[in-house]
């Protein structure tokens, strides 16, 4: 018996479309929320065809995890730059990295925030697909961050009182609520709060 399923009929899509249409849905989702984005607006700004939205995402559910998967790669891409440059000291490493998120903030007039933390506000509690995926990523990040800080308490940079591991997870999650704070007073204050607080006291 042949397994196989039937191959779809129609039009190939376009080479490059899949790309498109997660870029465009980074951009609208974190826009205008989850809730806020529909599909119809992700393929208008992609410029591709409602169909071809069908050809690689099943629903707007399996499309918003690979979202977050790709928003995730990139934010990983960007700690890694900071965390792992071994030519900087690693407490250094660590405050480079937020200093340069905070001056991003304030280019953008504080808005949108982090995408993954508007999807944890939005959609965790009604998606179990999103809400595997912002755990895993989360874990991610928090495991470039345990690693920066571990290597920093080797050299007697960051005291050993507390874990790299409870560190790591603390500044995310720090981190993750002055970004909410910020977006609701428009303004930098609660992400200089965390660093005060962070790099001045707990660190």
């Amino acid at each position: 018996m042949d397994s196989r399923l039937p191959v779809k009929r129609g039009p190939k899509p376009k080479p490059g479309t899949r790309e498109k249409l997660i870029r465009s849905g980074i951009e609208a989702i974190h826009a205008s929320g989850y809730g806020g984005t529909s599909i119809q607006s992700i393929v208008e700004a992609a410029n591709v065809p409602k169909g071809s939205f069908y050809n690689f995402f099943p629903s707007k559910e399996a499309f918003a995890s690979e979202v977050i998967d790709a928003y995730s790669k990139r934010g990983q891409e960007r700690l890694r730059s900071f965390l792992l440059n071994q030519d900087v000291a690693p407490r250094a490493r660590l405050e480079a990295y937020f200093d340069d998120r905070i001056e991003a903030f304030r280019t953008s007039q504080y808005v949108r925030g982090c995408l993954m933390g508007n999807f944890s506000a939005e959609a965790a509690d009604q998606s179990a697909l999103i809400r595997d995926g912002l755990t895993k990523h989360f874990g991610a990040w928090t495991q470039l961050l345990e690693t920066c800080i571990a290597e920093a308490q080797k050299q007697g940079e960051i005291c050993d009182q507390f874990s790299a591991s409870l560190l790591a997870k603390f500044l995310l999650n720090s981190w993750e609520g002055a970004l909410l704070r910020m977006r609701a007073e428009k303004s930098d204050n609660p992400l200089l709060d965390f660093k005060e607080i962070v790099f001045k006291r707990l660190l």
